[in-house]
């Protein structure tokens, strides 16, 4: 009897194992897979009110707010910004004076002692609009500290803001990530998309918190200002359907400011790396854009060798990251190209064994938003992506989530990168939930026009769907789709293998409970760079 229960047990342990395996991209191309929008959920949320606790202002005078971290192109520095100050908003405004508040960062290695200090420098911005009525906007004095000299897997404790005016932080603290080497790595990476400030936007940053990253990849549209007008009032889940008659497409800029307090919990302890989406181009007047995820937000545009801070690169411990622009000049004679050669050329594999690339708006998709939006981008870039053997990609514009087989040029290969989408983050223009090949939901020819960019819709010229614009049934090179609000993370194992998980928001309180994982396994031996 006792033999019996034990082969039993066995037999039932064996079970366990197997069912739990994660599959690996080795076990691919995968049949793809749908898992469709869940009726019983909602679409989506309206945006929290600015009074609202994670919103509102918290501090008076020039003491600092909306702190956060920014990696620099190596763990031996670490960019340190925040707002002192009052914004205003009106049909009159006068800017702040930058020079009136100093930016100070003190900084040590143990609680309460600060042994280094380092200044930086600050600014403001405005949004301006030439229409009657129209309000408008000044910022608060933004600070931005680049502190040198750090050393790697080491913990410190900051303080910012003004000590002539003893208008100083309280003490926070990061920890600065290895140098880069194979298989050394930060510990766990976020990755999420299309934020915004709902309901679903709380469920998602507060999901994320719980996964304990030791850094975020923000891969566009962030705050979602432009769905209001400057006047403030309730925002638009569609923009030109509620307010078609808006002379310019219009910002209520204080939503920045309380996007900045809500995330200050979490960034300015972990550092977060931004890319521009659609939703920061911000039109006003003198045909000036992106002024706001500009100013606000350091990046290591210069040293990474960028001109420009819509596109640069990064090393996080033994991960190259490509930050592209794609509401900038991307054509092969454009400078984001040349510099994107570049960087690449630059790139050593045996110290940065993976290679991963990020940006706003996804070449590969399968829902009927944005469908084939940005064809002449990946039309462009694609190929150079390819011959430098990007490991993984990570989008966002479409509000789900998706994972591609990998793929070149339309077509499965092993060679190719893992695309994913996670436009999903919560924000109040709700989930997509139609796909292209769905019967009746096959944009036209003539549909998601990019807001920068040409158009260069194609038909498909090989496989089950040649001659045609979508495909009939999900495309061979989409693995997994679903319609849920959500976020990822990224662990890199070793240098061929990394686990990536995404979690819906819906499994915030299951335990052990994801929507998709899966290892991504590189195969440098059969993948050789192609120069």
């Amino acid at each position: 009897m006792k033999k019996i229960c034990t082969t039993l047990w066995l037999q039932y342990f064996v079970v366990i194992i197997v069912a739990k395996r994660i599959p690996t991209t080795l076990d691919g191309p995968f049949k793809p897979l749908t898992h469709r929008f869940d009726p019983l959920l909602h679409k989506g949320s309206d945006d929290l009110p600015m009074d609202h606790p994670r919103l509102k202002r918290n501090v008076t005078s020039f003491f600092p707010e909306q702190i956060a971290l920014a990696l620099s192109t190596s763990s031996s520095s670490m960019w340190i910004s925040w707002i002192t100050g009052e914004a205003q908003i009106g049909l009159n405004v006068t800017p702040h004076d930058p020079k009136t508040v100093a930016s100070e960062v003190w900084y040590g290695k143990e609680s309460g002692k600060y042994t280094m200090k380092q200044n930086g420098v600050s600014v403001v911005y405005s949004q301006l609009y030439p229409f009657e009525g129209l309000w408008n906007y000044t910022s608060g004095i933004i600070h931005h500290v680049k502190i040198d000299g750090l050393e790697p897997e080491t913990k410190y404790y900051y303080k910012c803001g003004d000590s002539s005016l003893a208008a100083m932080s309280d003490e926070l603290e990061f920890e600065t990530f290895p140098l880069p080497a194979p298989n050394k790595y930060p510990r766990r990476i976020a990755v999420v998309g299309d934020l915004g400030l709902t309901s679903n936007t709380t469920t998602t940053i507060d999901h994320l918190i719980m996964n304990d990253p030791s850094m975020i990849l923000m891969v566009g549209d962030l705050t979602y200002a432009n769905q209001y007008l400057t006047t403030g009032g309730k925002g638009a889940s569609c923009y030109s359907c509620q307010f078609p008659d808006a002379p310019i497409r219009e910002t209520f800029q204080p939503r920045w400011d309380g996007w900045g307090r809500f995330m200050e919990p979490l960034i300015s302890r972990v550092p977060m790396m931004v890319i521009e989406g659609n939703h920061e181009i911000e039109p006003q007047a003198a045909g000036l854009t992106f002024q706001s995820y500009s100013t606000r937000f350091s990046v290591p545009s210069k040293e990474s060798g960028s001109n420009s801070n819509l596109y640069y690169s990064f090393d996080a411990g033994g991960i190259h990251f490509i930050m592209l622009g794609a509401y900038v000049d991307y054509n092969r004679t454009s400078a984001q190209y040349s510099w994107l050669q570049h960087d690449l050329e630059k790139v050593d594999r045996g110290v940065t064994s993976w290679l991963v690339a990020a940006w706003h708006s996804p070449w590969y998709n399968s829902y009927s938003s944005h469908y084939q939006e940005f064809e002449c981008m990946r039309q462009e870039m694609e190929e150079i992506l390819y011959t430098y053997r990007v490991d993984i990609v990570f989008c966002g514009h479409v509000h789900a989530y998706e994972r591609m087989n990998r793929v070149y040029n339309y077509t499965l290969d092993p060679c190719g990168p893992v695309y994913i989408t996670v436009g999903d983050g919560g924000n109040i223009e709700k989930v997509d939930a139609d796909h292209a090949d769905d019967p009746g939901k096959c944009p036209s020819p003539g549909d998601n026009i990019p807001e920068f960019g040409g158009v260069c819709h194609i038909n498909f010229s090989s496989g089950p769907a040649k001659g045609k614009f979508c495909w009939a049934r999900q495309p061979e090179w989409n693995a997994y789709r679903e319609s849920s609000f959500g976020h990822g993370i990224l662990e890199m194992v070793n240098s061929t293998h990394a686990l990536w998980t995404w979690h819906r928001n819906q499994d915030i309180y299951r335990e052990n409970s994801h929507g998709d994982q899966i290892y991504i396994v590189r195969q440098p031996q059969s993948c050789s760079v192609q120069r």
